[in-house]
């Protein structure tokens, strides 16, 4: 492909997904020429890795403003400004308005550390060892999915799981779940860049097809 595709990137801490993304664009795996990261929190470190790779960083803090509406209208004219074709969520820990999802609605994916549907919201990781531990739980991992309205129920394009071990603690187990994510994320984007994965009627399409529960990575790799 000898065009790069435009993108942003929203990141509120480390930014490790970050930089598997940044890794897969300096090798020419991925396509994509990353116009800014923003950040809503002022020292995050993915800010660091952004500013090491020569890309262009911003913070909108989203404590000064009074209300969700304003941060998000700020952040949407800042995002606009780059006119990016695709904006990732990459550990970006803010609740967005329904306004400012839908202005980005087929164009804006989340990666987020669990098997969507389980598992929705935070503190995945603990929630995942309480169910293995009830016995209601045997997998656990992560799920790359465009962003709606409905808070991580937006359509699943693609997953990769982890067997949760009986001595596994949040950290362990987290640490096995950002592997995989590091691993599928540049996949999807790359998908979107090359034409192949697309959005219509609140469904994922890949290669022309109706997503009906998002792929599997493994399956795809085994």
């Amino acid at each position: 492909m000898s065009e790069l595709l435009p993108v942003v990137i929203l990141i509120s801490g480390g930014g490790s997904n970050l930089q598997a993304i940044i890794n897969a664009s300096q090798t020419g795996e991925l396509p994509v020429d990353i116009r800014a990261v923003i950040s809503n929190i002022d020292g995050a470190h993915g800010l660091v890795r952004a500013q090491e790779a020569g890309i262009p960083t911003e913070v909108i803090k989203h404590t000064d403003f009074a209300s969700r509406e304003g941060f998000d209208l700020a952040l949407q004219n800042s995002i606009d400004d780059h006119e990016p074709a695709l904006i990732i969520l990459a550990g970006f820990m803010r609740l967005l308005s329904d306004n400012f999802v839908n202005h980005y609605l087929g164009r804006m994916i989340n990666i987020h550390p669990s098997l969507l549907p389980k598992l929705k919201g935070l503190n995945t990781h603990q929630r995942a060892l309480e169910e293995h531990r009830a016995g209601t739980l045997k997998e656990h991992g992560a799920s790359v999915h465009f962003v709606t309205p409905d808070l991580d129920g937006g359509p699943v394009i693609l997953q990769a799981s982890v067997p949760i071990k009986r001595d596994d603690t949040i950290e362990s187990l987290g640490a096995r779940v950002l592997i995989r994510e590091h691993q599928i994320y540049p996949v999807v984007i790359r998908w979107f860049a090359e034409g192949r994965l697309g959005f219509k009627d609140n469904q994922a399409i890949f290669d022309g097809q109706i997503l009906e529960h998002g792929l599997s990575y493994d399956e795809l790799t085994s």
